[in-house]
């Protein structure tokens, strides 16, 4: 059941915009994963964000607020994120391609009643769609997911932590750019697209509930209930789950080894679960991280 959660924090990720600060929210008693990561002149965090929320959602705790202010800059996955006009640019040119099948006949005649319920309840068409390139039409689906589920990528971790650091003039870079992410999905071959685009139409049904589960999980900073949802319902497509994650992992990796200071960094929560894990390729390469919330 994972790939359509992780299609869905992605596609939010690259097109989110920096907002003002979050209002002030209780202290929540537990909070999402924190690791301190140490290696040599480099003295950091390490910090699991999810993309998307709902209104109102209290995440920040003191342990959190703590790491930031020592922190002397923001790392997050993208380092052009804020720019949301060329994360959209790159989307449509990476995104489209000329003469393209129909979304219906890419899918398996069995799915198109789920694609057209997907596509009714995210204001968008088949039609608007099928310009696009399977994996694009898949993010969009995911896009569409979201907005039925009302939760939002205004709401969610990244433009909270861009408003702390850009207020305190602090620097704000990243692991990889948005281009590089985009890529992952551009190079698969068509037939790994396409069974991307099939799950991402079979798993929207049951969106709703996965999200509620992940969220609850992800609040408790209950790391293993994540991974345990990674095991559940039907496995990503190898050549997927390569090139979207556990590639791109490495990559951070070495983004990571050469870095001084206190960097703040920030990555999907999903990153830190799983076969190949940041956590774990990080601790091969002789950094000490320890869990600190």
């Amino acid at each position: 059941m994972r790939m359509l959660f992780r299609l869905l924090a992605l596609f939010a990720l690259t097109l989110v915009a920096a907002c003002g600060p979050e209002p002030s929210a209780p202290e929540p008693e537990h909070g999402p994963a924190i690791w301190r990561v140490q290696r040599g002149m480099l003295d950091g965090w390490i910090f699991g964000t999810i993309h998307v929320l709902p209104k109102g959602v209290a995440w920040q705790t003191r342990a959190f607020r703590d790491a930031i202010g020592q922190a002397d800059r923001l790392v997050l996955e993208a380092a052009d994120l804020q720019d949301s006009q060329k994360t959209l640019a790159l989307f449509e040119k990476m995104g489209r391609s000329p003469g393209l099948p129909p979304l219906e006949a890419r899918i398996a005649p069995a799915d198109r009643g789920a694609l057209e319920q997907i596509v009714a309840s995210g204001g968008t068409s088949t039609q608007a769609l099928a310009g696009y390139e399977s994996w694009a039409a898949a993010m969009l689906l995911s896009a569409a997911t979201q907005q039925a589920s009302h939760v939002s990528q205004d709401n969610g971790v990244e433009p909270a932590l861009i408003a702390a650091f850009k207020a305190e003039g602090k620097p704000i870079g990243g692991l990889e750019t948005v281009e590089r992410q985009f890529a992952a999905f551009d190079t698969l071959p068509e037939a790994a697209q396409r069974r991307l685009l099939a799950q991402t139409v079979r798993e929207a049904k049951d969106m709703r509930a996965l999200y509620d589960r992940i969220l609850n999980a992800w609040m408790q900073g209950d790391m293993a209930a994540i991974a345990k949802e990674d095991e559940i319902g039907e496995q990503p497509d190898p050549l997927v789950e390569e090139a979207v994650l556990i590639a791109r992992n490495r990559d951070w990796v070495k983004a990571i080894e050469p870095m001084t200071g206190r960097p703040f960094i920030a990555v999907g929560a999903g990153h830190l679960t799983g076969r190949d894990n940041l956590i774990d390729l990080l601790k091969a390469k002789g950094f000490s991280v320890t869990r600190m919330q």
